[in-house]
């Protein structure tokens, strides 16, 4: 009997990755699936290429990350087309989301030695002999679990970070983007040829293990929170260190003084780009009573003219993980069997392997498509007494990864009140890709950051170092010291210290 597959599904065959679109059933690629073994010798490649890439300097990096760059810019359409042809997504939300991975390369290039570079650090008086320096050293070889998504953006806004600083990569893409992650190694690879400085390993998420216990520096992870749970727990018997980037239910509030035009736009956008398939994409709306009606009215105006398919021109692709679909189908169900109502789209827009766009209103806080993430194009909106309310809800859920505030006179106050990594004022999403700006989030979206200085950081070890540059007039860390010399730490002490102020 001939095994069906269902489309966009990955299999093994022959001990190779397929990888398929989950719109038409067309393969995309085969990779060769990573042992233990595999994984293990591409570290131990890494380790050596590293040293040759941290020897390069900040400024031997930033030139070849730089070409890195400029190939990217030039084959823009053609990686674009890629993700279209494995996961769906539509060319130009690819081309976009291409752009921000470029940005990003440049700015990482441009500014690690700016934020990693060795400097000379302020001394203080206790300790005024000695002179003190610090440097961000690599890891050596950095693990990078990559999501299907963003495919590009998302592990960029890692990779593109850990190179800088100096470490060799190892990247495990998505099963079910994995032509889209090789696509990457290979065209690093046409700007650095001398080594294997970034790779590829293929499989699933039992390679993913494998590259945890693999003796990497650090591991760099995107994806759900229940998968970086195992990740960490992997890395913690070997105490690696771990970023997480993990799940995400992100709210939007839209209080009495908004502009409800842009509102709406940047709701659609925010919610349905991707076809909902966003951690950082907006699944809960909650608008003050003065507005609620005329921004319910404006968001179903534009989310109605959005269109789904995998021709070109289409708004919506498909829903590139098929399990997913049973996730938005269980969420819209749910929300409808306890009072909610979809004012657009509903059970009948679930047309695997597609989902319309649903907008659901009077949606208990309880239900699932308000407390769990649903990674779809679905919108809950519900009305609230005032921003008070608005970020009491927002913040009641165990995800804290972005948020919106529409407004003006109070927006940037509620901005701040919201618990989450990043927020974005009178606009959606905008924050992954300002690359001078941190991202991650809190709680069960998981913990560190990529992008800007402190993703820079990430990626480096801080090194501390003292020098002694004269004699000690106060010796304290010595045995040497005389009872009249401690008598005399005593009274500095006290003098510069002893107040309250």
């Amino acid at each position: 009997m001939t095994a069906v597959h269902s489309p966009g599904m990955p299999r093994i065959e022959d001990g190779e990755l397929v990888s398929t679109n989950p719109a038409t059933g067309a393969e995309a690629g085969r990779f060769a699936v990573a042992t233990p073994d595999d994984v293990a010798r591409a570290v131990e490649r890494g380790r050596e290429a590293g040293l040759w890439w941290a020897g390069l300097g900040f400024a031997g990096r930033k030139e070849r990350l730089l070409r890195w760059r400029a190939l990217l810019a030039h084959e823009i359409t053609t990686l674009a087309e890629l993700s279209n042809k494995e996961g769906g997504k539509p060319v130009a939300e690819a081309i976009i989301e291409a752009v921000s991975a470029i940005e990003h390369i440049d700015w990482a290039a441009r500014n690690a030695r700016r934020v990693l570079g060795p400097r000379r650090m302020r001394s203080r008086l206790v300790l005024a002999e000695f002179s003190a320096h610090l440097e961000y050293q690599p890891y050596g070889v950095v693990g990078m679990i990559g999501p299907w998504n963003y495919p590009v953006l998302t592990p960029v806004g890692s990779i593109a970070y850990a190179l800088a600083a100096g470490n060799a990569v190892v990247f495990k893409p998505s099963e079910y983007t994995p032509a889209v992650g090789q696509w990457l190694v290979d065209s690093f690879a046409r700007v650095v040829p001398e080594h294997p400085v970034f790779q590829a390993i293929h499989g699933l998420g039992d390679v993913g293990a494998s590259l945890c216990r693999s003796g990497v520096g650090k591991v760099a992870f995107t994806g759900s929170t229940a998968t970086a749970r195992k990740v960490m727990a992997a890395c913690a018997e070997s105490l690696t260190p771990v970023l997480l980037e993990a799940g995400g239910k992100d709210a939007m509030i839209v209080d009495a003084d908004a502009d409800l035009d842009k509102a709406a736009e940047a709701c659609v956008w925010g919610g349905l780009t991707n076809a909902g398939q966003t951690c950082i994409g907006i699944e809960r709306v909650y608008a003050v009573e003065p507005v609620y009606d005329a921004f319910v009215a404006k968001v179903l105006e534009r989310a109605g003219k959005l269109t789904v398919g995998a021709g070109e021109g289409a708004d919506l692709g498909p829903i590139t993980m098929p399990s997913q679909i049973e996730i938005i189908r269980r969420h819209i169900d749910d929300a409808i069997a306890r009072g909610g109502r979809a004012v657009l789209g509903g059970p009948e827009a679930v047309q695997p392997p597609y989902v319309k766009p649903t907008i659901l209103v009077d949606v208990p806080e309880d239900s699932a498509a308000v407390r769990e993430e649903t990674f779809g194009p679905t919108l809950t909106i519900t009305r609230v007494r005032d921003a008070d309310d608005a970020v009491a809800r927002a913040n009641a859920v165990p995800y804290g990864l972005g948020g919106s505030v529409f407004g003006r006179q109070r927006a940037v106050a509620i901005a701040r009140r919201l618990r989450s990594g990043m927020s974005a004022i009178n606009s959606t999403l905008t924050f992954v890709g300002m690359s001078t700006l941190p991202f991650g989030g809190v709680g069960d979206s998981g913990f560190g950051r990529v992008h800007g200085d402190d993703g820079l950081r990430e990626f480096g070890r801080s090194k501390a170092v003292t020098r002694r540059r004269g004699p000690s007039l106060l010796p304290a860390m010595t045995f040497e010291r005389t009872p009249a010399q401690v008598g005399r730490i005593v009274k500095l002490v006290k003098l510069m210290y002893g107040r309250g102020h």
